[in-house]
């Protein structure tokens, strides 16, 4: 599977009894270290009023990242454009591109305040499941709902505080149209007048568009001829529908003759299965904090995992999730791997790893990096 491109997922988390500070630096030590194993990217998500993830900016820690690496490509895994503007993500990036060209990605997202997941109802996918398992055998768990986050105190905040006073979100397709049009240089306001970004207009970025369904953001990635990266980690139930609904809007353009799909997933490596489990003791509870809306928590030690006490409730909140993060011996992971690969027919696979010890993490991607080599 080597020519299966790797590529790096983070959060940037927080460690319980650690700080932002330190979860910062971690960070860029995995990047310039993911650089040195050979991963193809490394991606910054964005998340807002979590106590437990610094990654509140991925331009502002891309900047920092890109000056502390050389040769790996950087990028968003995704900017949150439900509460800010085709400009300004231009300008941002734009900025970066300047002193680092070449190097940045671009991935793009709708988010703003509303929980991930798909759309109300299933959309029809190709690929047919049977009791819970693609034809490859790829664990596909039922969908999750989350309806009960629409009404979260929390969520609601985050996007009174993002978004200015009585301020809408633009219609994510006319903004993807928009930050298009900026970076090549073609935008015209609907009276005739021009505008041009610098810098930013002409930035030689990748544009990516990332979802977990086949609804809005598969379709406007096909659409325009993007790159798309559909979410195993996030959205479990929805990969398959996501990756297919793309391909069947995906039209040819100036970017990609052929689709092109990067699929995530949850990992934990170690030398060995039960080494690997113990790391991964703490990924329950956290998915647990951000599915009950409280914000993801510091990432718990396997003993402040194992304190937690336990109700049928929270199990039903994390089951699919804990079904579907692969964790083990290198082989065992790549083989999970793999399978996920087969099934999604991914040309890339972009890999999120969450461990209390920052060595451990970086040890993580070490090892599957020297395991998937061999492929």
């Amino acid at each position: 599977m080597s020519g299966i491109p790797l590529g790096v997922l983070d959060l940037v988390p927080i460690s319980s009894g650690s700080t932002a500070t330190v979860a910062l630096r971690n960070s860029i030590d995995l990047a310039r270290r993911a650089e040195s194993f050979g991963y193809a990217r490394y991606w910054f998500a964005e998340h807002h009023l979590n106590p437990g993830v610094a990654g509140t900016s991925p331009a502002v820690v891309l900047a920092l990242t890109a000056s502390a690496t050389s040769t790996i490509r950087i990028g968003s895994g995704a900017v949150q454009l439900g509460h800010r503007t085709a400009l300004s993500t231009v300008e941002e990036f734009g900025l970066i591109d300047a002193l680092h060209p070449g190097r940045l990605d671009l991935g793009l997202g709708r988010s703003g305040g509303r929980p991930p997941g798909g759309p109300a109802t299933p959309l029809p996918t190709a690929t047919q499941v049977i009791e819970g398992r693609a034809p490859n055998g790829l664990r596909i768990p039922r969908r999750f709902s989350f309806e009960h986050l629409l009404g979260s105190p929390r969520l609601a905040l985050q996007r009174k505080l993002l978004l200015l006073p009585n301020a809408e979100s633009q219609d994510y397709g006319e903004q993807i149209d928009d930050i298009l049009a900026l970076l090549a240089g073609t935008y015209r306001s609907a009276d005739g007048v021009e505008a041009h970004v610098v810098p930013g207009e002409g930035a030689d970025v990748e544009i990516w568009i990332l979802g977990s369904s086949g609804g809005e953001s598969a379709e406007v990635a096909g659409r325009n001829g993007l790159r798309f990266a559909a979410n195993y980690h996030v959205s479990p139930a929805t990969v398959l529908e996501a990756a297919e609904g793309y391909r069947a809007a995906f039209q040819p353009s100036e970017v990609l003759d052929e689709p092109y799909v990067s699929v995530s997933a949850d990992v934990v490596v170690a030398e060995d299965d039960e080494t690997a489990r113990e790391l991964a003791t703490g990924y329950g509870l956290w998915v647990r904090s951000i599915r009950s809306a409280e914000g993801a928590i510091q990432f718990p030690t396997p003993d402040e995992a194992r304190a937690h006490a336990w109700s049928d409730a929270d199990r039903a909140l994390v089951q699919d999730r804990l079904d579907t993060q692969f964790v083990g011996s290198p082989a065992r992971v790549a083989d999970q791997l793999e399978q996920l690969q087969e099934a999604t027919r991914a040309d890339e696979l972009l890999i999120t790893t969450i461990t209390h010890g920052h060595a451990d993490r970086v040890r993580s991607y070490e090892l599957l990096a020297e395991e998937w080599r061999k492929r």
